[in-house]
């Protein structure tokens, strides 16, 4: 028992609290619970002990938990990487409803991962990137040596506290516990503003935090009960923006908040006519990833085409554009585009990257969050923090005929791309394998994908195939890593979004590189959460994104395959049967839907043997007969 002074300035006992360490652990555990973090992930190790101590307790049943101990979901992954994009699909997955029809959060909760200290901090860099750019509320719990041993060359101990430099909203060196008084009532200040800072609540900037958590031994409870809940130094604190009007969450990063701040003059300008012209101006919308119902909206209500990424939330109904970047290059369609509006974060096309560089083009982007805002080609004439009223009212208007235009090419583009894709019914069977293409797939992928599931889309060609074939009347919540768009942690993410999502069909369509990348994702210990998910891997035995680029050109044959094809060979059965995964391997069109509309419970892999030797030769055969057949299409209009 402890002695201290009551109010009365009378001696009384307490119980003892414990190692500082551990008690700390404790306090930190119920401040996270008590601000909003539901889920914690955790990467084992001894220097963060006192932490896993205190969110095994967390995580005990109803009527098994010690009193004081909060209610938490934890997930263990051995792979410090792993578990840093499992954090982050968790949070993404977070900021959508649990089921259609149901109301969205608010924004996505914020999902703690701990570590240990020395290289495993470092693991945890590659989804604080991700985190970072996408803008996603991570809280990064690192364990360190106490101040006393660093530099001195002690075990695992290293320079961690400003590890993730600018990656971060905020990141603090939390000295190692003591018991002072006054300890407690710190440490919940210190985690109400760290969980301020990564969800963005004062600056409209959510995403990571660190807090580098120092703690002497010993490390380990002694039997000491949990602290009471206690609300001394815990701030809960509001959100500065809120929501102009009621809006779909977006399928990106987070969903669109929008400042009520009154429209500039310079911003309803953007809605009136350019010198070009005296009527409409020809508008097209962008939406990349993460731009949300708020772009279709848009485009609807004002007659305007919809260029509309995958995982932009938006990619539906009458206005959108499915076959977009093959329709730029026509003069009478993107030739004639007068202004765009840029909503999301445009990642995919080359060819809308011309469009927004284009002098003779209007660019307007709404960005409303954070200090930055997305302008890769720097041509921004003005940057609003929400749509213009006017447009939103649907009275900057079009130019007659001008959308019609854009459907009946996006029409007789997809007829040219399916009848390049579809199979004969007549054509030889092949025993290699690659009969089934990359777009071929990403359709049955598309068609595949029903307006309740969730379609986790992987870098690279995946996306892009998606990009070009996907054509929904309703679109399925298509998430994707496009904050740094990198190939790692895909297979976690995945499965973090599974879990956050657990009533909900979720599949991850990827290419054979993404799934190698992250293979430990699919590492789950026999006492961690089941989790319902379907990765559909197109097999291409290498990078064939590559093939489509300036790499794959034939003056460049003589190196391609060694340092950009990258043929691994890897048995993926065999590969899947080491993690207990099941596995169906696909080599012809006949058996891609039916692999496809039966997931079953538990993760498996649909494994997709595609053919990369012709990718470039279809990719420039798509781009012929599309332009071909929109040619003849808007030649029939007059």
């Amino acid at each position: 028992m402890t002695a201290v002074t009551g109010p009365d300035d009378a001696p009384r006992t307490t119980p003892d609290p414990g190692p500082p360490a551990v008690a700390a652990a404790r306090v930190l555990v119920q401040a996270l619970a008590a601000l909003g973090v539901r889920d914690v992930v955790l990467a084992p190790g001894s220097r963060s002990a006192p932490l896993a101590y205190a969110l095994a307790d967390a995580a005990r049943p109803e009527g098994e938990r010690p009193a004081g101990a909060p209610a938490l979901r934890l997930h263990v992954r051995i792979d410090e990487r792993s578990a840093g994009f499992l954090a982050l699909g968790l949070a993404k997955g977070s900021a959508h409803p649990p089921a259609p029809g149901e109301p969205a959060p608010a924004a996505p909760r914020p999902v703690a991962v701990v570590t240990t200290s020395g290289t495993a901090v470092a693991n945890l860099h590659p989804a604080v990137l991700e985190a970072h750019h996408a803008g996603l509320p991570l809280v990064l719990l690192t364990a360190d040596r106490p101040h006393e041993l660093r530099g001195t060359g002690a075990n695992q101990t290293t320079e961690q506290a400003r590890l993730f430099g600018e990656a971060v909203r905020v990141a603090v060196d939390v000295p190692a516990p003591t018991g002072r008084a006054g300890e407690d009532r710190d440490l919940r200040r210190l985690v109400s503003r760290a969980l301020a800072a990564a969800t963005g609540a004062r600056s409209g900037d959510p995403g990571p935090v660190h807090l580098d958590l120092a703690y002497r031994d010993p490390l380990v409870p002694d039997g000491a009960p949990w602290p009471g809940p206690a609300d001394a130094g815990l701030s809960h604190v509001a959100t500065r923006h809120a929501p102009a009007e009621p809006a779909e969450p977006a399928t990106g990063a987070v969903p669109l908040v929008t400042a009520p701040a009154a429209v500039t003059d310079a911003a309803s300008d953007a809605t009136r006519p350019t010198r070009r012209s005296r009527g409409p101006v020809p508008t097209v919308v962008v939406a990349g990833d993460g731009a949300g119902a708020a772009a279709r909206r848009l485009a609807e209500a004002n007659g305007w085409p919809l260029l509309a990424e995958p995982s932009s939330g938006a990619r539906q109904g009458p206005t959108a554009i499915a076959a977009y970047r093959l329709l730029l290059g026509d003069e009478r369609l993107g030739g004639r585009v007068g202004r765009v509006v840029v909503l999301g974060r445009p990642t995919l096309s080359r060819p809308v990257h011309r469009l927004l560089a284009r002098s003779d083009v209007e660019v307007v982007v709404v960005a409303p969050r954070g200090t930055e805002w997305p302008d890769a080609d720097r041509n921004a004439a003005q940057v609003l923090l929400e749509v213009p009223a006017r447009m939103r009212q649907g009275r900057a208007g079009a130019p007659a005929g001008w959308l019609d235009a854009w459907r009946a090419a996006d029409a007789a583009a997809a007829a040219a791309v399916d009848a390049l894709l579809d199979v004969p019914q007549d054509a030889p069977r092949s025993r290699s394998g690659t009969r089934v293409t990359g777009p071929a797939l990403a359709r049955a992928v598309a068609a595949a994908s029903l307006p309740a599931d969730v379609l986790v889309v992987g870098a690279s060609n995946p996306v892009r195939d998606l990009d070009l074939v996907a054509r929904w009347d309703v679109a399925p919540l298509v998430l994707a890593n496009r904050g740094l768009a990198g190939i790692d942690g895909t297979v976690s993410t995945a499965t973090g979004v599974a879990l956050a999502l657990p009533r909900r069909r979720v599949r991850a369509y990827l290419g054979d590189l993404t799934f190698l990348h992250d293979v430990g994702g699919l590492l789950r210990g026999p006492l961690e959460h089941g989790v319902d998910l379907q990765l559909v891997v197109g097999n291409d035995d290498g990078g064939s994104v590559f093939a489509t680029l300036e790499h794959g050109g034939p003056e460049h044959a003589d190196v391609f395959e060694r340092v950009f094809g990258t043929p691994h060979g890897v048995d993926l059965a065999a590969l899947c049967a080491a993690y207990g995964v099941r596995h169906t391997r696909v080599v012809d069109a006949e058996g891609l839907l039916p692999a496809l509309a039966a997931p079953g419970t538990g993760v498996s892999v649909v494994e997709v043997r595609v053919d990369r030797a012709q990718r470039r030769a279809l990719g420039e055969r798509i781009a012929a007969d599309v332009t071909a057949a929109v040619r003849t299409a808007l030649d029939g209009r007059g």
